[in-house]
C-alpha cells in the first residue's frame, strides 16, 4: 500500500499543538505523527503533497478562501513544512492545491490519509487519523459527494453554495438520484445561474488527473432542464480551459522535456 498523505494538514496540526514548544520539539512530534500513520495503514511506499502559494481557482473566484488571509498562523508552520520537504521528500504544487495532487494520484494501490472531507469525493481507500477510521469511497458515492457540496457550498473554503441550503436538505434533494446526469439537474435547477455553479463547482472539484479542472459542458448539453446558458458562463469556461492548457505541458512540450532528460 502506497500512503497519500497531506501533508498541508500534517504540518498545520503539529504546529498548532507545538505553540509552547521549541521548534525541534515541534519536528520530532511531526516526524512521529508521520510514521504513525505509515505505521497504521501499514504502508510501504508514500508520497506527501503541500500546497503551494499559486492556485488556479483564485484566479476564478477571487473570495475563494479570502478570509483566511488574516488568520495568524501557528508560529512553527513554516519550519513543519520546509522539514516535510527536505526530509520526507514532500512535493509542493503549483497552480493547484496539494488535494487535487491526492486526488489524480490515488489508484487501487493507494490510501488518501487525511481528515479533509473534501476530498472524499475521491474514489478509492481513505484513512481519517483522528477518527481513526477507513474508508472505501465507490465512484459514485465520491460523485455524490461532490454535487452534495456544489448545493450546500464550503464556508471552510468561502463557497456559499445555493441559498438556505445546508448538509441535510442538500442530501435529501439528491434522494433518488442514481446517474451523475440526474445530480447535475438537481443543482442546475437550485442554482438556476449556470455561470455561478460552474464557478462553485470548479472550485469545488478535485482533480482525478493532471489540469482536471471540472468542465460540465457534456452535462449542460444534455440536461433536460430548459436553461439556456449565458455567455458569461461560455466565457469563464473559455478561461478556465486556457488555465489549464497553462498548467499541463502539451505532448511537444513533454517529448522537450524527455529530450533534455537523456
Amino acid at each position: 500500500m502506497r500512503a497519500l498523505l497531506d501533508g498541508d494538514i500534517f504540518a498545520y496540526r503539529t504546529a498548532a499543538a507545538s505553540e509552547e514548544a521549541d521548534e525541534r520539539i515541534c519536528l520530532l512530534r511531526l516526524d512521529r505523527f508521520v510514521r504513525e500513520v505509515l505505521h497504521t495503514t501499514q504502508s510501504d511506499a508514500y508520497e506527501i503533497y503541500l500546497s503551494g502559494e499559486d492556485n488556479f481557482r483564485y484566479k476564478l473566484f477571487p473570495e475563494y478562501k479570502a478570509h483566511r488571509k488574516d488568520v495568524v498562523k501557528p508560529k512553527w508552520l513554516q519550519q513543519c513544512r520546509e522539514y516535510l520537504v527536505t526530509e520526507w521528500k514532500a512535493e509542493i504544487s503549483h497552480g493547484c492545491e496539494a488535494d487535487d495532487l491526492l486526488g489524480y494520484r490515488q489508484d487501487d494501490t493507494t490510501m488518501i490519509c487525511s481528515i479533509d472531507k473534501d476530498l472524499l469525493q475521491i474514489p478509492g481507500k481513505h484513512y481519517n487519523f483522528v477518527k481513526e477510521e477507513f474508508y472505501d469511497v465507490t465512484y459514485e458515492g465520491g460523485m455524490r459527494h461532490f454535487y452534495e457540496q456544489l448545493l450546500k457550498g464550503d464556508r471552510a473554503d468561502g463557497i456559499p453554495g445555493v441559498t438556505g441550503l445546508g448538509e441535510k436538505k442538500a442530501a435529501r434533494m439528491l434522494e433518488g438520484c442514481e446517474t451523475e446526469q440526474e445530480m447535475f439537474d438537481v443543482c442546475r435547477g437550485a442554482y438556476n445561474d449556470d455561470a455561478l455553479m460552474y464557478i462553485y463547482g470548479a472550485c469545488l472539484w478535485i482533480w482525478r488527473k493532471e489540469g482536471d479542472i471540472w468542465n460540465p459542458k457534456e452535462l449542460i448539453g444534455n440536461s433536460q432542464l430548459e436553461l439556456e446558458p449565458d455567455q458569461k458562463l461560455f466565457s469563464i469556461m473559455q478561461k478556465a480551459e486556457e488555465i489549464r492548457q497553462s498548467m499541463v505541458p502539451t505532448e511537444k512540450e513533454m517529448n522537450g522535456i524527455q529530450q533534455d532528460g537523456d
